[in-house]
């Protein structure tokens, strides 16, 4: 079994912009279709000029839903290699920090991602994430709740697994390599591909127990555990063998 081990990982991060009216399930209109696909279609061309993959056990990746996509979470690269690789068009659960960026945030607003507020349950982002999962959505979260700022898995917050036990929708472990921003970056600056991987573990279901926070707690230990099965020792972070 993988334990947590020191040294303790940075404190994690708590939102400051508090805009919960702009938190919801997109609708799937023809015209968020279309940029989802044009958007998908830009990110494989960057994935393609910008990154090396080699990929590993996309027969695992469901191509209907519902489904909960778990991934660590390294650096920028990791939305181009995820838009290359995975056979579908997802929906995710990204942090509201983004909407306030100029460009980037209005993109990720078209493109139509849940809104989440950190640091604290985001209960109209559970919501909107149970409705697509209920939908037969593909949704994608990552339970770090951030990039990892110890070049390893930091602790996995409970939205992962709180999820998957009220929809019973199957979680699919999926681990990134070589995407952390100073890897991708410094090979671009030499004018060569980065070398990243990407990995899809067997979907599995979490197991409700009679106290909802012996759950929860269980959950997320089983989800991050199959994250680091898939990952190489130096990525496993607080769930390194001892």
């Amino acid at each position: 079994m993988y334990m947590q081990t020191p040294p303790s990982p940075p404190v994690k991060p708590v939102t400051r912009l508090w805009q919960p009216a702009l938190t919801r399930l997109p609708r799937l209109t023809p015209a968020r279709r279309a940029f989802r696909a044009f958007m998908l279609g830009v990110l494989r061309i960057v994935s393609f000029f910008c990154l090396k993959p080699s990929l590993q056990g996309l027969e695992n990746f469901p191509r209907r839903g519902p489904a909960l996509v778990v991934i660590n979470h390294l650096g920028h690269a990791d939305i181009a290699l995820l838009a290359s690789a995975l056979p579908v068009t997802p929906d995710a659960l990204g942090m509201i920090e983004l909407y306030a960026q100029p460009i980037l945030g209005k993109l990720f607003d078209w493109y139509g991602i849940i809104w989440l507020h950190r640091g604290q349950p985001d209960r109209r982002a559970l919501r909107a994430a149970l409705k697509g999962l209920a939908e037969g959505r593909i949704m994608i979260i990552a339970p770090e709740g951030r990039y990892s700022l110890m070049d390893g898995l930091e602790p996995g917050g409970n939205g992962a697994a709180y999820l998957a036990l009220k929809s019973d929708a199957p979680i699919v472990p999926v681990a990134l390599t070589g995407t952390e921003n100073a890897s991708v970056f410094g090979h671009l600056r030499r004018l060569r591909r980065a070398p990243v991987t990407l990995t899809v573990g067997v979907p599995f279901h979490l197991t409700n127990q009679a106290d909802r926070q012996d759950a929860l707690r269980a959950g997320t230990r089983q989800t991050m555990t199959a994250l680091a099965g898939l990952l190489p020792v130096e990525y496993r972070g607080v769930y390194r063998q001892p």
